[in-house]
């Protein structure tokens, strides 16, 4: 797992610093000769708006990271994520009729795209600049004036979610604002770019789920539960299983993938209860990952829990303009989608009673009032609708040629016979100023299966048209390229070398580099065991500060011989290392920790590998060996404001005993030793390469981290009576040298 490439911009938060003053000046004026007059004009009422106070305040938006593609998209164009904080002092406050209302502070997190296209060979050498957020941003605003009122528990989650999906109507995907640099430049395929596919998610089982239902804070019920999946502001919910850790959904959604990459698959499992459902887990899946293998189908370990796994399949459907691929599927699954481009409309009609009955006029009707709002100008909004799914447009107020731009996306399950209907409406009357029906059918006349143009309006003024652009693109489900190495979800489990255990046991781990021996620190204990078997005299080194010592109840299970190395490994050609599986035959285990550097362990330089150390091991010819290697990826996540520690796997590990060893890794953010805050895996049964692939945070600012170090360890999960030595190896890593905003992955 590779995070991105963010790049710190501190001269850019310089320039924004000093340009801040003139930006809080241009704005004040912008509210007082712009924003003031148009919230007048909006309705009598606000006639009496004014801005009393503008100030932006000292404090500017902070960029905490930028991340550039060049290579993964087209040539004639830059993309540019911008992780944005804004923790404001602004104050902005208006009278209207006596009442007055204001904000003086808001606080804004979210990361930002930004696409410059096309790459022009003249000035200004950008045609346009296209802006949105990939997920809804993170919104706190304090109210000032009557508005307090908002600020109230309970009403103030309800404020700031209508303000964030007022702004997820406009600058969130699918919706995104182009602003264009060129003069006579057609934004038009900007802001409506065809998606680049949809991902079709089957949401099968899970196991062992944490147990979350309790009776009278004691006694453990199970639990009750159901699945939200989201894809950028999509998200589906899945039926609940009643009273069931191992539960059976086989459901099938599907989302349309607006931006890649970029957007991500987020799981997060819930479990159902009367007052507030219990988290359960969580997953993200990277979309450009599935794209690359076509076809998932995996047990992913749930984080931000202590146990469960989920299972998905996974399928990445392209979109093709192909009509071969519209057949009609038999389960009920999508084949085709349709992308609506709605544009305008023109002379729309003042009221219903312009078309409706012919005499029947607004004669019969003899309130004035309501005579003068039959008068003026329709508020119209736009529904769509395909099948049993229906979109609603924004409202364009007060005109009879509205404008709307924007774009709709409906899932297609049989292109023959399906339609689109549309209606539209105002939004002061229930009644409709217009409808049209347009057959799916007409689209596949058409080869490239478009149609642009206007459509009479059906119910309406006789001149009244509605201006759309309506593509159609077939789903198709590409085979994955045998050849091809995974690249994505599953390339942790890449390069086998496989190492065939007795006792049936298979194991996979990547080929390692070249290799050499690390003076890594002594940081792990030793036990009993070792003694017994090195027949020398150790101490017996067991911290008890560390409390993760706690017995970790597992299944014993009969002696099973775990794979030894193999004699002299150093004698054998490395390539042989990368190119067959070895079958290795038993070595006593002291023999194997006297061996000069393990088969898999060779080659990791000290600056770039946290080589597990034993502490106290008097070996034979008196060196300190590795006792393997553990594969992490740290970073710190802005947005989120926590310490992201990606546990990927270990290889190499040395065996405490001859009945196999159980791992699982612990961490501490030391200095905070409590049980509550360490971090643990699931464990892995029987193996020296355990895979874990498990994420973890930990929720503190970026200073107080940069203070801490990271302690890792790894365990076997013993019984409780047992000899055997518990800890098999150990790494402390000090947060304050690593750029944790860029983030680390390293053995």
């Amino acid at each position: 797992v590779h995070f991105p490439d963010v790049e710190r911009v501190e001269w850019l938060n310089k320039v924004l610093v000093q340009a801040w003053p003139y930006f809080g000046t241009i704005m004040e004026k912008t509210f007082k000769e712009v924003v003031e007059p148009k919230i007048r004009a909006k309705n009598v009422h606000l006639k009496t708006c004014t801005f009393t106070k503008i100030h932006f305040g000292e404090k500017c938006p902070r960029i905490n990271g930028i991340k550039a593609y060049t290579k993964e998209i087209d040539r004639r164009q830059v993309i540019l994520d911008l992780q944005i904080c804004y923790v404001g002092d602004c104050e902005i406050h208006m009278d209207i009729s006596k009442f007055n209302l204001g904000v003086k502070g808001i606080q804004l997190y979210g990361t930002l795209r930004v696409i410059l296209e096309p790459l022009l060979t003249d000035p200004p050498f950008i045609g346009a600049v296209t802006l949105f957020f990939m997920q809804k941003p993170h919104l706190e605003i304090n109210w000032a004036g009557m508005s307090n009122l908002l600020d109230i528990p309970g009403i103030n989650i309800m404020s700031d979610s209508l303000i964030q999906d007022l702004i997820a109507a406009r600058l969130v995907l699918p919706n995104r604002v182009t602003v264009p640099l060129k003069k006579n430049m057609n934004i038009a395929h900007l802001r409506f770019p065809i998606p680049h596919g949809v991902i079709r998610v089957h949401l099968l089982e899970a196991e062992n789920l944490v147990q979350k239902d309790s009776f009278l804070g004691a006694i453990r019920g199970k639990s009750d539960p159901y699945a939200l999946l989201r894809v950028g502001t999509v998200q589906y919910r899945s039926k609940t299983v009643s009273r069931d850790l191992n539960p059976i959904w086989n459901e099938t959604f599907e989302f349309v993938v607006h931006e890649l990459p970029g957007q991500d698959l987020e799981v997060d499992l819930y479990d159902e209860d009367p007052d507030k459902d219990d988290f359960m887990g969580s997953l993200l899946i990277s979309l450009v990952d599935v794209m690359n293998d076509r076809t998932v189908d995996e047990w992913f370990p749930l984080s931000k829990t202590t146990s469960g796994h989920l299972h998905l399949k996974l399928e990445w459907l392209s979109l093709v303009n192909d009509q071969e691929n519209l057949h009609e599927d038999k389960k009920g699954l999508s084949t085709a989608i349709l992308i609506v481009y709605l544009d305008s409309a023109f002379n729309l009609p003042k009221n219903h009673f312009e078309y409706s009955n012919g005499e029947c006029g607004a004669k019969k009707i003899k309130n004035n009032k309501y005579l003068k709002k039959m008068e003026r100008e329709p508020s119209s909004f736009v529904l769509l609708t395909v099948g049993n799914k229906t979109q609603k447009s924004k409202t364009c107020n007060f005109s009879k040629d509205p404008m709307w731009g924007q774009a709709f996306t409906f899932f297609v399950h049989s292109a023959h016979s399906q339609s689109l209907h549309v209606e539209i409406k105002d939004k002061d009357r229930d009644s409709a100023l217009g409808t049209s029906v347009v057959c799916l059918s007409h689209l596949l006349k058409d080869p490239n299966m478009t149609l642009d143009q206007r459509f009479q309006l059906d119910h309406s003024s006789s001149d009244s048209f509605i201006k759309m652009k309506l593509v159609l693109r077939a789903l198709n489900v590409e085979e994955p390229d045998p050849q091809r190495v995974k690249a994505g979800v599953s390339a942790l489990k890449q390069g086998p070398v496989r190492v065939v255990e007795k006792g049936g046991n298979q194991q996979k781990f990547g080929s390692p580099p070249n290799p050499e021996v690390s003076k890594a620190p002594h940081v792990s204990k030793d036990s009993a065991a070792l003694e017994s078997l090195l027949k020398k005299d150790s101490r017996d080194n067991l911290d008890t500060n560390d409390s993760s010592a706690a017995p970790v109840p597992s299944e014993t299970v009969a002696g099973i011989n775990e794979a030894e190395l193999e004699q002299n490994p150093e004698h054998r050609p490395s390539s042989a290392l990368h190119t067959r599986a070895a079958a290795a035959p038993t070595l006593p285990v002291v023999q194997e920790l006297r061996l000069a550097p393990s088969v898999a362990s060779l080659g990791s330089l000290p600056s770039s590998c946290f080589e597990l150390s034993s502490s106290n091991l008097d070996l034979h010819n008196g060196s300190e060996m590795p006792l393997g290697e553990i594969q992490l990826t740290v970073r710190y996540a802005s947005v989120r404001q926590s310490l992201v520690v990606l546990v990927n796997g270990c290889r190499n590990l040395v065996p405490s005993s001859n009945r196999g060893v159980d791992p699982y890794v612990r961490i501490y953010l030391l200095p905070d030793r409590r049980w509550a805050s360490r971090k643990k895996t699931s464990v892995k049964k029987k193996t020296l390469n355990p895979q874990y692939d498990e994420k973890f945070e930990f929720f503190e600012s970026l200073e107080d981290v940069k203070k801490r170090t990271l302690d890792v360890a790894v365990k076997n999960s013993r019984p409780f009576i047992s000899q055997e030595r518990k800890e098999l190896g150990k790494v402390r890593i000090d947060l304050s040298q690593e750029d944790l905003i860029k983030g680390f992955a390293q053995w």
